[in-house]
């Protein structure tokens, strides 16, 4: 296992799971007698040809010295993973979304593969609804899209699909004329001694220049951090009712919002979807605040992932990202000012990484997200500043309706992680012409936090207006 991956595991605790998680909404097709039939087909499908990204569990003994390493799990039970619940009277988002809250409180099974697919029935308007968790150090965000995408279709007439943990195995010679695969590429020659030296030369080399570059990345990185550049290391997070050792209990709450209004703040105001969702965050984050009297006279800071491009795009585990550090201006009383802020901030942050190399980031990246790991020491918290106080991601989705067995994807919302010191987390994904935004807080530290939900709707409307 990549050190990375292994991290998630170090660091979890019955206070802080590490595993994300996903709700999907389906409006069931009208030839399904009910959704409990489809639960059959998915519970009862592909059992002796799981995938083995689905039975990979976690491990770790004198063998590998100490470290965490994937093995297969030979007692693997499908059941185990797979389960059917059913929302109590009067079944609305409300009670959908309390079930959700309460399945993403508890640590998955580490002597078993490291994910859950619970299956929801009982909603009053006769859909159905999937919640996934996966364990961060088996899937990340990005990962864990590519597979849904890969599951789901865009033909809604389509029937008897495999489902996710199912083994796709490549097949060949199907097909004629347009519908054939394409021809398998003739293999190219192996690689003569004296080539792969040379290649292997090249690597050590390469990998040498990045690691020899290191410290002045660092110096940079810290240089821009005390100026209060945006970067991946920050020291200008002001403490917030968030940044506090917080409890094991989660509360979810989840909206969309049609991608049409984000795009048209975005074309007016010259700036990204992704600066519209950060500055609409601000607006949120400090209504939410001045609520409790609670708003730091300083802005907040948000760590915002950035995915970065790896080799092997085909990848299905582990974890590539580096960060940059966002000042989110909630300081600022106007929603023009907090856009123009975020949208400077952001723009500074891309130039500080296009300055490193991949493993630079990731090294700048590692060490702006270490003070996390002392959030847990009894009156840490209390004591330091915090390294940032929120993460708010923002994944790609499907841009196409997806189908699962003929029943249409209505709605994508996605969980995530808070930890010590970091009681709230936002994350939101588009699917088709929506933008989903799912908010995962600690229970008892972020209360009513499905307030934020109107906020979020509040501020839209008022950069709407901002922007003309």
């Amino acid at each position: 296992m990549s050190p990375t991956d292994s991290v998630f595991l170090a660091v979890e605790s019955a206070q802080t799971p590490m595993h994300v998680g996903g709700l999907e909404l389906f409006e069931p097709p009208a030839d399904l007698s009910g959704p409990a039939e489809l639960f059959d087909r998915l519970s009862t499908g592909c059992a002796e040809d799981v995938a083995p990204l689905f039975r990979k569990r976690a491990r770790r003994s004198l063998g590998t010295a100490g470290q965490w390493a994937w093995e297969e799990d030979r007692q693997f039970d499908l059941r185990h993973h797979v389960r059917h619940n059913s929302l109590p009277q009067p079944g609305r988002v409300l009670e959908l979304l309390a079930l959700c809250s309460r399945l993403h409180s508890t640590l998955l099974d580490r002597e078993r593969p490291l994910w859950e697919l619970h299956f929801i029935e009982g909603l009053a308007d006769g859909r159905f609804a999937l919640y996934l968790k996966v364990h961060h150090a088996l899937l990340d965000g990005v990962s864990a899209q590519r597979l849904l995408q890969r599951v789901l279709t865009k033909d809604p007439a389509a029937r008897d699909l495999p489902p996710p943990w199912a083994n796709r195995p490549a097949k060949p010679g199907a097909g004629t004329g347009k519908d054939a695969p394409p021809a398998k590429p003739v293999a190219d020659p192996p690689p003569s001694p004296e080539e792969v030296v040379a290649g292997l030369l090249r690597s050590a080399r390469d990998l040498a220049a990045e690691v020899a570059g290191i410290p002045a990345a660092l110096v940079r990185t810290l240089n821009r951090g005390l100026q209060a550049q945006s970067a991946p290391i920050s020291f200008a997070a002001p403490r917030s009712m968030f940044n506090v050792p917080i409890s094991g209990s989660r509360r979810f709450a989840a909206q969309s919002w049609p991608m049409e209004r984000i795009t048209r703040i975005r074309r007016r105001a010259g700036c990204t979807v992704n600066d519209v969702v950060l500055a609409a965050c601000s607006g949120a984050l400090r209504s939410y605040l001045l609520s409790f009297e609670a708003l730091p006279d300083t802005s907040l800071i948000a760590m915002v992932p950035v995915a970065l491009k790896v080799r092997d795009r085909n990848r299905e585990s582990g974890n590539a990202v580096g960060a940059v550090m966002c000042t989110l201006g909630t300081q600022l009383a106007e929603p023009a000012d907090r856009l123009r802020a975020v949208r400077h901030s952001m723009k500074e942050g891309k130039q500080a990484l296009a300055e490193l190399t991949p493993l630079q980031i990731v090294a700048m990246t590692g060490l702006g997200m270490s003070p996390l790991m002392l959030q847990s020491v009894p009156g840490y918290a209390e004591v330091a500043r915090p390294p940032f106080n929120l993460i708010i991601s923002n994944v790609p989705g499907p841009r196409t309706p997806l189908y699962l067995n003929g029943a249409r994807l209505d709605g994508l919302y996605p969980l995530s992680i808070p930890y010590h010191g970091q009681a709230l987390n936002i994350t939101c994904t588009s699917y088709a012409d929506e933008l989903s935004f799912g908010l995962t807080g600690c229970r008892r530290t972020v209360p009513h936090l499905q307030r934020m939900l109107g906020y979020l709707d509040d501020e839209l409307t008022a950069l709407e207006q901002a922007v003309g």
